[in-house]
């Protein structure tokens, strides 16, 4: 799970290790709150050299993940959980130092009450796309997505499925069927290069719509059919696809319009500023 947090208004990208169960940090973003630097990531790289050379095991509270830059991009990225941070901390002159250490305890227990009220977390992963500047509308979509597909994979796990490659097969039959269309082709479709951008994310709401339609129908028919084990769901998931693809042909045959398109989360935001300003609403 990845995410974005906010320390006196500033972002810090975070992401959640399912492993150990704990956030990681993003080192350069934390820099950048609390020496306020112009440039953050010259900064941390002066600090790393600093510490190597006092003999600091930085392996040991130091790892790298995949994290997306402000180009849209993901790239390596310098991240440490709570304990690594609080390391480095101690190595930065800031007044800041101690409201980032009470705000980073704060921080890992949301996560502890997000495990015990799953509701949080939707807060959490709403106000997140909004801070990446996608639309209310959009989110209540997207949001509404990823219940339907977590009651597929619940009714996939209760039917048998247990690899993650099945998962995924299954998925790209009901993507194929439905938009004609694996997820991974269609990541190329859409200009997608990093093979961990969560394509749904870059979908507009006609496209989650029929996502969602795929993914519910296929739950119903497998509970229908009772698909016991891959092959009946694979069947199940093929037959789930058929009625979104097929309702998706007709949409397009009665507007002449494609609903998949190659546009991706760049210009979906920026496309609903300007419809913004071009119907007098101001953007906030």
């Amino acid at each position: 799970m990845k995410d974005l947090v906010l320390f006196e208004e500033k972002q810090i990208r975070r992401a959640w290790n399912e492993q150990d169960e704990k956030w990681y940090f993003s080192i350069v973003d934390v820099c950048g709150v609390l020496t306020e630097s112009p440039e953050p990531r010259k900064y941390w790289s002066v600090l790393k050299s600093r510490l190597r050379k006092e003999g600091s095991e930085l392996t040991t509270f130091c790892s790298q993940l995949k994290m997306q830059a402000s180009d849209g991009k993901y790239y390596d990225t310098d991240c440490a959980n709570a304990e690594g941070l609080l390391r480095i901390i101690q190595s930065i002159p800031s007044p800041k130092a101690e409201p980032f250490k009470r705000w980073l305890a704060s921080v890992g227990y949301q996560r502890l009450e997000e495990i015990e009220n799953p509701e949080l977390a939707s807060q959490r992963i709403v106000e997140t796309y909004r801070l990446k500047g996608y639309s209310d509308e959009w989110i209540a979509l997207r949001m509404r997505g990823i219940a339907t597909r977590d009651s597929l994979t619940d009714e996939w796990k209760n039917r048998g499925i247990k690899e993650q490659s099945d998962y995924s097969i299954l998925t790209a039959e009901i993507s194929k069927a439905t938009f004609g269309m694996t997820p991974s082709e269609y990541k190329n479709f859409k200009s997608l290069e990093n093979p961990k951008t969560n394509l749904r994310d870059h979908m507009t709401d006609l496209e989650l719509i029929f996502t969602m339609l795929g993914e519910a129908s296929t739950t119903e028919i497998a509970k229908t059919d009772d698909a016991q084990g891959f092959h009946e769901n694979k069947r199940a998931a093929k037959k789930g696809g058929k009625i979104a693809g097929d309702a998706r042909k007709e949409l397009e045959i009665q507007t002449g319009k494609p609903v998949s398109v190659k546009e991706n989360y760049e210009f979906l935001v920026e496309r609903k500023k300007r419809e913004k300003l071009k119907n007098g609403t101001p953007e906030g």
